[in-house]
């Protein structure tokens, strides 16, 4: 299946303020019940894992809602792992009120370098075309002390059909269109891994996940 990038209705909010919120409150139903939330969860774990942190921070990229780091913090407390997430967006106006929050560009990070342990995105990576992939992830990297997460989906045509399958369970007209539209526009496990290799990444681990999700742990280089 080959990749087209069809344009999303939510990236220019081209909706009301109600169709636009209710495209938030189908995205926060598909993270937690297909997939989104608990490929998020996996991948700082590991990290945890590995470097045996008991505490970590968290810059969630394109966060909006902030629904998933709410769920991995609530998850990665049953195992004593504290996580303090800060969600950064576009607009103020797609954010929830729980977690801080910062509007601005998320290729041109408004933090010092080393500000984070974890710099994730989730549902974030398909809106870039291969050279902006790069510079994201770069200056990711930039921000970041241990690691870049990348939780996405997987392009392919049985994907495809499943969403539009799922049509009666969305809300709003925007999903109906942006849901296709995200998975024509996705990539392919060895298309990222292509993308990440042009990176400053010092190791990259990739994984797939429930209902056609793939996952990367982009590791900083070390000095």
């Amino acid at each position: 299946m080959k990749r087209v990038p069809v344009p999303e209705l939510l990236d220019s909010d081209a909706g009301t303020p109600a169709e636009v919120q209710a495209t938030l409150a189908d995205l926060r139903m598909v993270n937690r019940w297909f997939g989104g939330a608990s490929t998020m969860c996996r991948l700082v774990e590991r990290v945890a894992d590995e470097t045996r942190r008991r505490q970590l921070s968290w810059l969630d990229i394109g966060g909006a809602t902030g629904d998933i780091p709410e769920f991995v913090e609530q998850r990665l407390a049953r195992r004593r792992i504290r996580l303090d997430a800060v969600v950064l967006d576009r607009a103020l106006s797609h954010m929830g009120r729980r977690l801080p929050a910062v509007a601005a560009n998320a290729m041109q990070l408004p933090f010092a370098e080393n500000s984070f342990d974890l710099v994730g995105s989730s549902l974030f990576v398909h809106h870039f075309e291969p050279g902006e992939v790069v510079r994201l992830i770069n200056e990711s990297l930039r921000v970041c002390r241990q690691a870049v997460l990348i939780n996405d989906l997987r392009r392919s045509h049985v994907h495809l059909a499943l969403v539009f399958a799922g049509f009666p369970l969305y809300r709003s007209r925007l999903t109906r269109n942006d849901g296709p539209a995200s998975i024509r526009r996705a990539y392919t496990l060895e298309e990222l891994r292509r993308m990440l290799q042009q990176t400053a990444a010092s190791r990259i681990d990739l994984s797939t996940h429930y209902l056609y999700r793939m996952g990367a742990i982009v590791w900083k280089l070390r000095a």
